[in-house]
């Protein structure tokens, strides 16, 4: 069977990568899960393959991706214990390289999923065969890239910043840069979905201060978004949307905006005791 040929600046050689996510893990991602399991289904929808295209998608494939690698090379703690100054981060988002040799060690990938039958959905993989894979792809990534001398080095000469409490100037600083400044890539903190000087939500001090900074991290705010219920979820993701007070109040059947702006507060207070249990 002849091989189809993808532009090797096109996101679409990504694909196969959203659907080897654990299914846990798809669920935080947006833009990723709103695409279908059936690729007929993607096939027929151009807003599906604008959404392939599009830089969002691209983020948080590397994001995810990147997770699934950083536990197998050998630093403890979490990838937010770093910063993206570490050469450990930085080699975690070396998504070429996982794309290539999750394909080879599994088969899994551009051929092997436009041969998936026409019409089926594309199932879950195990969670446990997931991390197995990327134990084996994360190996022999260091192995065939000669990055082992690298890492052996970050390990001997740790800097402060990335083994300091997250809490420190320096990592706030860098989550700043990276995640508020990085490409074309738009993120908007739940500070900004929030913010209005009229509501009184800037009179927390201390801990509330550092909630930007807190939200700017992807990761740490999905893991945050996870314990909302239904309708805070609904009425933070509107904010993010720009819709203002009154528009989510009239969409959830509000009497007035002033109940949205309660439930903001009390997201927001919910996030504070969230980041002091950290």
């Amino acid at each position: 069977m002849t091989q189809i040929r993808i532009p090797k600046d096109s996101n679409l050689r990504f694909l196969p990568l959203v659907y080897f996510l654990p299914e846990e893990m798809l669920v935080k991602c947006p833009t990723l899960r709103r695409l279908p399991r059936n690729l007929h289904e993607i096939n027929q929808s151009q807003e599906m393959i604008d959404l392939i295209g599009s830089d969002q998608f691209l983020s948080e494939i590397m994001d995810a991706v990147s997770a699934l690698a950083f536990p197998h090379f050998g630093f403890r703690g979490w990838k937010e214990d770093y910063t993206g100054y570490s050469p450990v981060w930085i080699l975690s988002y070396a998504l070429p390289v996982w794309a290539t040799l999750i394909e080879e060690v599994t088969e899994w990938g551009l051929q092997a999923m436009f041969k998936h039958p026409k019409g089926t959905d594309i199932p879950f993989f195990n969670p446990d065969y997931i991390k197995e894979v990327m134990s084996v792809v994360v190996k022999r990534g260091i192995a065939e890239n000669d990055w082992q001398s690298i890492l052996d080095v970050v390990k001997s000469m740790p800097c402060d910043e990335d083994f300091e409490q997250r809490k420190s100037r320096v990592r706030i600083s860098f989550y700043r840069k990276w995640y508020h400044s990085r490409s074309k890539i738009k993120t908007v903190s739940l500070e900004e979905c929030m913010e209005d000087e009229d509501n009184k939500i800037h009179e927390i001090e201390d801990t509330a201060s550092r909630f930007e900074e807190k939200a700017g991290a992807e990761d740490y705010v999905e893991r945050f978004k996870a314990r909302l219920s239904a309708k805070d979820m609904e009425i933070l993701e509107l904010r993010v949307q720009g819709h203002t007070y009154e528009d989510i109040a009239e969409k959830l059947g509000y009497k007035n905006h002033s109940g949205v702006i309660k439930r903001i507060q009390a997201i927001k207070r919910l996030f504070i005791k969230y980041e002091q249990t950290r």
